[in-house]
């Protein structure tokens, strides 16, 4: 049976009577991208706040790695190696590709706010930020302004940084969104590049991007898990069709169009 690298068990969240997420059931894989899919209001980005401890839960439990971390901080689950792309990865427009970066590998050293040291003591740091870089095909960008970066790049510079945390479990909160088809397509294949020997947890509405890439599917509806398994398989479920699609008709079939 493959390692799971995190889990859920019943995990619930009430907002004065309101069930935002209820009894969430998930298991993450090691190795896997695991994609979290569901109708708008479907509860996808209350679980994501979840499991980053951006919320606490009503009731339930978190599981990394086999431990209990339902009540553990922001901070600790991102030193325990569970990073939040495009939250809380360090983009700052006004400097360049390369000290973005650089930032974010200070982080994994636990010098986040030493800004005050010698460009020179940053620079041992050089040579790790333009290896990420060159894996996100940003080599060439390194000394360019991120705020003249064009949106798609941006997007992967936030995982370049992401990357320097050195991350067990990288979640991604809608990856392409707002993005025009060629940035889709980068991106997709840029995700896939960066998840071989890590584990990646996304809630992404582009079923092209879900289809072609992830492992695993878990369909939320109203809080609910309601489907899990291969795209094949929750795409031909009467349930998940239903819930998207309003009736039986096949669920998102211009997926692979």
């Amino acid at each position: 049976m493959a390692e799971v690298v995190l889990e859920t068990k019943a995990l619930t969240k009430e907002f004065k009577g309101f069930t935002a997420v209820s009894d969430v059931n998930l298991k993450v894989q090691r190795g896997h991208i695991h994609a979290l899919i569901g109708p708008n209001g479907a509860g996808k980005t209350t679980c994501f706040n979840l499991l980053t401890k951006f919320l606490t839960p009503t009731s339930g439990q978190i599981l990394f790695n086999g431990h209990d971390i339902t009540r553990a901080k922001p901070a600790q689950i991102a030193r325990l190696g569970i990073i939040r792309s495009f939250q809380i990865s360090a983009v700052f427009p006004h400097l360049t590709v390369l000290e973005n970066v650089r930032i974010g590998l200070q982080r994994s050293m636990g010098n986040s706010f030493h800004f005050w040291k010698s460009e020179k003591s940053l620079s041992v740091l050089n040579d790790k930020a333009m290896e990420l870089l060159v894996l996100v095909d940003l080599g060439k960008f390194a000394d360019t302004l991120t705020v003249d970066l064009p949106y798609g790049r941006k997007r992967a510079l936030e995982i370049a940084t992401t990357l320097g945390m050195e991350p067990e479990l990288m979640l991604l909160d809608e990856p392409t969104q707002g993005m025009g088809h060629e940035d889709v397509d980068r991106v997709t294949q840029l995700i896939k590049k960066v998840s071989v020997g890590r584990t990646i947890l996304m809630v992404e509405h582009n079923m092209n991007v879900v289809a072609g890439i992830c492992d695993r599917i878990s369909v939320l509806q109203r809080g609910a898990v309601l489907a899990e398994g291969s795209y094949a398989e929750v795409s031909a479920n009467p349930s998940v069709m239903e819930a998207y699609m309003g009736s039986s008709t096949a669920i998102l079939e211009g997926a692979h169009a």
